[in-house]
């Protein structure tokens, strides 16, 4: 027994971890900061995974925010690490972020200080750090995207924009993906700015596609008002072609408050025709610091050639694939790890694929039909 237990004291630490939240501190600039760090059990020592930093907003904290923008059953799926940290007391000793929003608190700092603590405790790809939060925490990052973009792949923002000006002094070294989320009614930080302090979200928009030369034009889509009890829609608009693949995603949330959408408890006209944690997610999962990237699974495809149809997308039931013929195509899913987790070779014009039993989360599927490739990108919820 006793030599039993010493062998599992000891296990080489590129054993899988089981699921962990863990609370850590770490001191920088003499003050101790503390966070919460969400593992996956599909983290593994060893195997670089992707860092995603979710800050909260004003007056709230990283526990809060863990529960209200929560991302852990995405990262259950994709396998990244998520870490929520800790702000520190405003002169009315409210917790917040200084985002250039005043005092001697140096967040920027202590944010790379925890990117590097959490690169020497954990197998973390540097080059996929990414920043997003609620609010205040939609300020920092922006904050970091202008004065830390060294060590930040691309950012999100829900209810947050930019200060007044800050874009005179946003010094980014290298195209930043961006996306915001933002309702239209939000009496906290206005949709149309606010004089002296806040920008509005056009020109917070404008600025960075300015910055990474996108298309000034909009690919606008309206999203499927699928819950007509939740009080607002949503339009999706993307600015595609910015150098490096860089593109920049908003999500106008018409008539929608200071709330983050999918959210799961309701404290103001909250959105639920999307989940703002999930698209987030899709977004940041294209890039790494460098700009675009080829997802997992789906290197050195050709474009598509093949009339494929695959639906329902999302689904959590089955998958259909339809085509005038499917007669030696080979069908892999892959998930956001890189894992294939189904490969089949088709031999009918209609294929069915159980995905009950799936994690929810992204996938992308690969068809190979002799010199012809065809992928995408499939949601199991």
């Amino acid at each position: 027994m006793k030599k039993l237990l010493f062998t599992c004291l000891f296990l080489p630490t590129c054993f899988c971890f089981s699921q962990q939240t863990i609370n850590g501190s770490i001191i920088h600039d003499g003050l101790q900061r503390t966070y919460i760090l969400y593992i996956p059990a599909s983290y593994t020592a060893g195997t670089p995974a992707p860092l995603v930093i979710n800050f909260h907003g004003y007056t709230s904290n990283a526990n809060d925010q863990m529960y209200y923008g929560d991302f852990r059953p995405i990262a259950d799926t994709a396998g990244f690490l998520l870490v929520h940290p800790m702000g520190t007391l405003d002169g009315q000793g409210q917790t917040y972020w200084n985002a250039n929003w005043g005092g001697t608190v140096d967040d920027i700092g202590f944010t790379e200080a925890l990117i590097d603590s959490l690169a020497q405790l954990y197998s973390v790809n540097l080059d996929r750090v990414y920043s997003t939060g609620m609010s205040n925490g939609g300020f920092m990052s922006y904050t970091l995207a202008c004065s830390l973009s060294n060590r930040i792949a691309a950012i999100a923002s829900v209810t947050g924009t930019m200060n007044v000006n800050q874009s005179l002094t946003c010094n980014p070294q290298h195209p930043m993906p961006v996306m915001e989320i933002h309702g239209t009614a939000d009496g906290t930080v206005p949709y149309n700015g606010l004089a002296g302090s806040m920008e509005s979200i056009n020109n917070t928009l404008n600025y960075w596609i300015g910055f990474n030369q996108c298309d000034v034009s909009p690919i606008v889509t309206n999203v499927p008002d699928i819950n007509t009890f939740d009080g607002c829609t949503a339009e999706h608009y993307i600015y595609k072609n910015g150098n490096n693949g860089v593109e920049i995603e908003h999500y106008k949330i018409i008539n929608g408050a200071h709330t983050w959408p999918g959210a799961p408890i309701v404290i103001g006209t909250t959105n639920y025709d999307i989940n703002a944690s999930l698209k987030i997610w899709e977004f940041f999962a294209q890039y790494d610091i460098n700009g675009k990237i080829t997802p997992l699974g789906t290197d050195n495809l050709n474009e598509p050639k093949l009339a494929i149809t695959i639906f329902p997308n999302p689904t959590n039931t089955v998958i259909n694939i339809t085509t005038h013929s499917l007669l030696g195509t080979t069908f892999n899913l892959f998930d956001m790890s890189g894992k294939k987790v189904v490969d089949v070779l088709l031999s009918k014009k209609l294929t069915n694929i159980d995905v009950t039993s799936f994690p929810k989360g992204i996938y992308y599927y690969q068809l190979l039909h002799e010199e012809e490739n065809h992928s995408g990108k499939l949601v199991v919820f």
